[in-house]
């Protein structure tokens, strides 16, 4: 998982009490471009339909659950848990954990082996970033 520089700006600025909004919209895509902190958003995101996302992302905050969980030490994990319905036939390799439903700045970004999923299928994601 990379993190991003912008997100890092918009941590750093909430633990001071400025900045936007909270992390907790997940963004899905089809990309396998390698990770680098100056991304700001996904290489190719798309929605359930599999069809291009232009900023919006496939799982909305209030979809998405945000909890602490503990890795090492007591509550050191920020955990996102979010499903989404698939209505299309989709090769997902990256994932993205947003502040806002559409756009947004992008905290993270994460590529991975293809999951495949098809028209009635739904995939989760978890998305833990672990205070180092």
């Amino acid at each position: 998982m990379g993190i991003a520089d912008a997100g890092r700006a918009v941590v750093s600025a909430r633990l001071y009490g400025t900045g936007s909004a909270a992390y907790g919209a997940i963004g899905m895509g089809t990309s396998t471009t390698a990770f680098s902190a100056a991304q700001t958003a996904l290489v190719t995101e798309v929605k359930a339909d599999g069809t291009g996302a232009s900023g919006v992302h496939a799982i909305p905050s209030g979809s998405v659950t945000a909890s602490s969980v503990t890795t090492t030490v007591t509550n050191d994990t920020a955990q996102f848990v979010g499903t989404v319905a698939c209505t299309a036939t989709i090769a997902v390799t990256e994932a993205g954990l947003f502040n806002a439903d559409t756009n947004g700045t992008m905290l993270m970004r994460q590529t991975f082996t293809a999951v495949n999923v098809v028209n009635g299928d739904s995939i989760q994601f978890t998305i833990k970033i672990k205070n180092a």
